[in-house]
């Protein structure tokens, strides 16, 4: 297994790409394939002691900016850094793909590279939760922002996937966020594909709240992309709040730093648990591929992260099982109830 990781795409490439790329390989035994200028590349590799580790460098000579249309890069730039890291992917040379770059311009390669899982309308970015009973699974976090009711159905049947087969949940429960938990609850789109989710064969547990992301409730949660981007921004600012919050309240007081050292091993733990480089990356879920997103901005411990989950989840053979499950359960069923003009419009 080889993970190409895009080396131009994040803020603060190419130099945090390359060092969690080597961390990866060093600490996971991972074989990385860096894809970018193979001058700058090489030049932060001699920055790090590489030998032993099962990393190469795959030329690109142009670059994806985080303002350049998705649909733009991936028509014009056909040698940018993250087209030709999915190409790897197509050719065989590589298995999966990791990028810190236009989340959007990363979608749209991995769709147009890679095409969909057969069954599905639109791919997915999926974020993992912290929450009190372990993990939740929250999808679309920002990769479609109009959706219609079969394409949140999709979302759910690749999230039970994933949750089960990647996060190691028997038989994950799965909710539909809303404002309410009561039936007369939601608009249009979530009554509707309320109504589908009832029949389809997956644990599912009616509406949720915002709330029941971080409380357990249930293991995977669906929206639209752009709920779920607000969600998830305002999860990490909140997270960054709440942290700069407890650093001004402990400075107050002798007796409040006193009461820091005593518990600093409680706020470790606490820390860990809201920071998103522990997780490495979003997965982009229902591209014929492994592809995962990660944050603009993340340092070399996210990408080591999103190195490592992408390397298991192509080793857990997830798309084939997302394949299957769709086959076997959705498409009769979902084609029976789309309105006349979605039919003739697939």
């Amino acid at each position: 297994m080889r993970v190409a990781v895009d080396a131009m795409g994040g803020d603060n490439a190419p130099g945090v790409e390359v060092e969690g790329a080597v961390a990866a390989a060093r600490e996971f035994g991972i074989a990385v394939t860096l894809v970018g200028d193979t001058d700058r590349v090489r030049q932060e590799l001699a920055k790090h002691n590489c030998n032993g580790l099962d990393i190469d460098v795959q030329h690109a000579t142009e670059v994806v900016g985080m303002h350049d249309s998705a649909s733009d890069a991936v028509r014009k730039k056909k040698d940018s850094s993250i087209r030709v890291a999915f190409e790897l992917v197509k050719q065989g040379r590589a298995d999966a793909v990791v990028s810190a770059g236009n989340s959007g311009a990363t979608m749209a390669a991995g769709m147009f590279v890679l095409k969909r899982i057969k069954g599905i309308e639109r791919p997915a970015i999926a974020q993992i939760f912290p929450t009190l009973q372990g993990k939740t699974l929250v999808l679309d976090v920002g990769g479609n922002v109009d959706c219609k009711p079969i394409h949140l159905v999709q979302f759910a049947i690749m999230g039970e996937v994933y949750a089960r087969h990647v996060m190691g949940i028997e038989r994950p429960r799965i909710g539909l966020l809303s404002n309410g938990e009561e039936e007369s609850k939601g608009n249009e789109l979530t009554r509707e594909t309320h109504a589908v989710l009832k029949d389809i064969p997956l644990a599912y547990a009616g509406y949720v709240e915002g709330r029941d992301i971080f409380n357990g409730a249930v293991d995977v949660v669906v929206c639209d992309g752009f709920v779920g981007n607000v969600v998830l921004k305002l999860s990490e600012g909140l997270a960054e709040a709440v942290g700069k919050m407890l650093k001004d309240e402990i400075k107050q007081s002798f007796l409040s730093k006193v009461g820091y050292l005593l518990s600093r091993k409680a706020f470790n733990n606490f820390r860990k648990k809201v920071d998103y480089s522990e997780y490495g990356g979003a997965p982009l879920l229902g591209i014929d591929g492994v592809g995962m997103i990660c944050h603009g901005g993340s340092n070399a411990k996210a990408i080591k992260n999103a190195v490592r989950f992408a390397h298991e989840y192509a080793l857990k053979g997830v798309n084939q099982r997302m394949a299957e499950k769709l086959e076997k359960s959705f498409p009769a069923f979902i084609q029976q109830r789309q309105p006349v003009k979605e039919q003739a419009a697939g």
